[in-house]
């Protein structure tokens, strides 16, 4: 039988990791991580797993993806609410199942984070509902949530590593639409048969690029967990709501906006001040682009040489 107040899964993913990553005071704290063994290979996921793993409540369960080009990363679930909750519920419990993708940062020169104004999201878009499937091989949804991390090296220690800025957000944050998410992961037509030789193949993959939270300088340098819920320090006394994001859904006034609640460990806030936070409140929040239809031409090779005209 469901306890009366399950935690949410995300909340406990976060609490996790900002004790791990951080300090009570918000300062980072530094970790190793193996020598990465080839493009693929990555081991911050591979610690992220270890430390959810030992850190979680007992009840709670971490899957990792099966190889390296398989999405979400992770599948963070209580086995015996998955295995006495129906599909359909499933598929909007986040206290029983939720998917983890985790998309690492780094800084430039500058001090920002890398890719302020869109990332790449590589062959699949996010959502806030990932497709998975059951130990029968049937579709299984669930809720989708994404780790955004920016990694710094530790000046002086090889092999050490700090996190700069966290945040982990709704995928319905970054978008909301099932039906494009399955239109792009699911089954494609590639072009076979080009070139003089007709050994050639287009595998027609989309490379995709969306919104970056940590491109906004109000989440960079803090950890902050993104959430559709308003109350959820009701449940979670160590939580502290921070802010909100209101992001306006394009293209269909009838739909209007969708608003995000931002929440940060109560211990990192100033202690005599905690109560008194003044929530902030930002619009469309994320930096974009200037985006063209047409795709930016190859770079172009320049020789040094100056031919006669024909």
């Amino acid at each position: 039988m469901r306890p009366a107040s399950t935690p949410d899964l995300s909340v406990e993913v976060f609490l996790s990791l900002r004790r791990r990553f951080f300090r009570p005071d918000a300062t980072p704290r530094p970790f190793r991580l193996r020598e990465k063994r080839n493009t693929q290979d990555d081991p911050l996921d591979e610690h992220i797993c270890d430390v959810l793993e030992n850190d979680l409540q007992s009840d709670i369960s971490v899957a990792r993806a099966p190889g390296p080009l398989v999405t979400p990363d992770m599948v963070v679930h209580r086995p015996a609410l998955c295995n006495s909750t129906s599909k359909d519920k499933l598929r909007t419990d986040s206290t029983a199942v939720i998917g983890l993708e985790v998309k690492k940062l780094q800084r430039g020169s500058s001090g920002n984070v890398a890719r302020a104004s869109g990332m790449d999201y590589n062959t699949t878009p996010p959502c806030g509902t990932m497709r998975i499937r059951d130990r029968r091989k049937e579709v299984l949804d669930v809720r989708g949530f994404y780790l955004f991390v920016c990694q710094e090296d530790v000046t002086g220690r090889q092999g050490t590593y700090k996190i700069t800025g966290l945040v982990l957000c709704d995928g319905n944050m970054l978008n909301e639409d099932f039906a494009y998410y399955l239109s792009v992961v699911g089954q494609r037509s590639k072009e076979i048969g080009l070139g003089t030789f007709a050994d050639g193949a287009n595998r027609v993959r989309p490379m995709l690029i969306f919104a970056n939270p940590l491109g906004a300088q109000f989440l960079d340098h803090h950890s902050t967990l993104i959430h559709p819920r308003v109350d959820l320090q009701t449940e979670h006394p160590g939580l502290a709501r921070v802010g909100s994001i209101e992001r306006a859904v394009a293209g269909d006034r009838d739909r209007g906006t969708r608003v995000f609640h931002c929440y940060r460990d109560r211990s990192s806030l100033s202690g005599e001040h905690t109560q008194h936070v003044v929530p902030f409140r930002h619009t469309d929040p994320f930096p974009t682009p200037r985006r063209s239809r047409t795709t930016v031409p190859r770079g172009r090779f320049i020789l040094d040489v100056r031919p006669p005209r024909s």
